[in-house]
C-alpha cells in the first residue's frame, strides 16, 4: 500500500510542482554542461585514422570556447576536458551536482561497411546418410561466393532527444549497428523498463521534453545554413542515451557527421570543418537561450510553466484537413 501511495505522488503530484515552480522563478539559462562522448579506454567510432573521442572533445574544447565569448554570463562545465574515462552515470552526476539548465553532448557517427557477394562457381561437397552397412556416400554442388566489403556513404548530421514515451517494442525497430554509448560507458546503467525508470522518465518528459526538442530543431536548422545534409531531430530511449533523461534539464545528442565516411573524417578532423560546427552549435545555444529567456507575452510560448495563448490555441483539436498537414515533433529512425 505504502509503494502504491509513494507510486500515485511521483506520477501525479511531482509533475505539478515542479511546474508551479518554474513557473513561479521564471527561465534563466546559467549553466550549460558541455559532454564530449567516449574517452580514455572507450574511443568510441573509429575511422581511417581518428576516433570518436578524440573529435568529439576538440569540437567541445571548442564549443566552449566560442559559447565563453558569446554568453560570457553563463557558467560552462565540460564533462572532461582531457582523453579520460567517464561512465554516463558520472556525466549525469557532475551536470546534476552543477545545477546544469542545459546538457549537450558531442558524439560522431558511424555507419557499418556493405556487404557484397557474387557467385563465382561450384564446389563438391561430399556427404554421408545412414548408419552402419547401410552408410551411403553422396556428393552435391554448392555454390562459391566471392565476399567484399565498401565504405558506407552515409553522411550528415542527426540530433537525439530522450523518448520516454517509446516502449521497448518501437526501440527494437533501431537498426542494431546504431550506438551511441559503448558498453564500457553504460556499465551500471539502471534499466530503462523498471518502474523506477518510467517513473522518472514521465517526470522528465513532463519538464523537459519540449525544450530539448526545441533545442535539437535549432541545432539541426543551423546546421542546414552551413550546407549540412541534416537527418533531423530523432528520438531514442535505450541505454546508449541513458544520460540524456538522467539529467534534471534539457538534453540533447548531436551527431555531427560519420566518422566512416572519409570525406566527413576529413571534414570533422579540419579546422574549417570543426570551425563550422562548432559555430552552428554555438548559435544554436545562443539562440535558444534568448528565447528561454526572453519576457513572456501571449505570443511567446514557453515549454515549461504556464501554457501562453499560443500554446492554448495548439492545444485545441485540429480539424481532419490540418491534422493531415501537421508534421510530429520529432520522428523514430527507421530501418535502414
Amino acid at each position: 500500500m505504502i509503494k502504491k501511495v509513494i507510486a500515485f505522488f511521483y506520477i501525479f503530484c511531482i509533475p505539478f510542482l515542479l511546474l508551479a515552480q518554474t513557473a513561479k522563478s521564471g527561465h534563466k539559462i546559467k549553466t550549460i554542461i558541455i559532454d564530449a562522448g567516449h574517452g580514455g579506454r572507450d574511443q568510441g567510432a573509429s575511422g581511417d585514422y581518428s576516433s570518436e573521442a578524440k573529435i568529439t572533445l576538440q569540437l567541445a574544447l571548442k564549443l566552449d570556447e566560442a559559447l565563453k565569448e558569446q554568453i560570457p554570463d553563463t557558467k560552462l562545465v565540460m564533462t572532461r576536458s582531457a582523453d579520460m574515462t567517464q561512465s554516463v552515470r558520472e556525466k549525469a552526476n557532475l551536470a546534476n551536482q552543477n545545477d546544469g539548465d542545459l546538457f549537450v553532448c558531442i558524439h560522431v557517427n558511424y555507419a557499418p561497411k556493405i556487404r557484397h557477394q557474387q557467385q563465382t562457381g561450384t564446389r563438391t561437397v561430399t556427404y554421408y546418410t545412414g548408419k552402419g552397412k547401410k552408410r551411403k556416400k553422396h556428393t552435391r554442388k554448392e555454390p562459391v561466393y566471392k565476399v567484399w566489403y565498401t565504405p558506407n556513404p552515409r553522411e550528415g548530421t542527426e540530433t537525439y532527444v530522450w523518448a520516454a514515451d517509446r516502449g521497448e517494442k518501437k526501440a527494437q525497430e533501431i537498426i542494431e549497428n546504431d550506438r551511441f554509448e559503448s558498453a564500457e560507458e553504460v556499465t551500471d546503467v539502471p534499466d530503462p523498463e523498471s518502474p523506477e525508470a518510467l517513473i522518472k522518465a514521465r517526470l522528465w518528459t513532463q519538464k523537459f521534453f519540449k525544450s530539448s526538442v526545441r533545442l535539437a530543431t535549432m541545432v539541426e536548422d543551423e546546421f542546414g545554413k552551413i550546407g549540412r545534409n541534416s537527418g533531423g531531430v530523432k528520438q531514442r530511449n535505450e541505454k546508449g542515451i541513458w544520460v540524456l533523461q538522467a539529467t534534471a534539464m534539457p538534453s540533447v545528442l548531436i551527431e555531427t557527421g560519420f566518422i566512416s565516411n572519409k570525406e566527413e573524417e576529413d571534414f570533422l578532423n579540419s579546422d574549417a570543418g570543426q570551425n563550422a560546427m562548432v559555430s552552428a552549435i554555438a548559435s544554436a545555444i545562443v539562440a535558444y537561450k534568448a528565447q528561454v529567456e526572453a519576457p513572456r507575452s501571449s505570443a511567446t510560448d514557453s515549454s515549461e510553466g504556464q501554457p501562453s495563448q499560443g500554446a492554448a490555441q495548439r492545444n485545441q483539436r485540429p480539424s481532419p484537413a490540418e491534422a493531415s498537414t501537421q508534421k510530429p515533433l520529432a520522428v523514430m529512425p527507421r530501418k535502414r
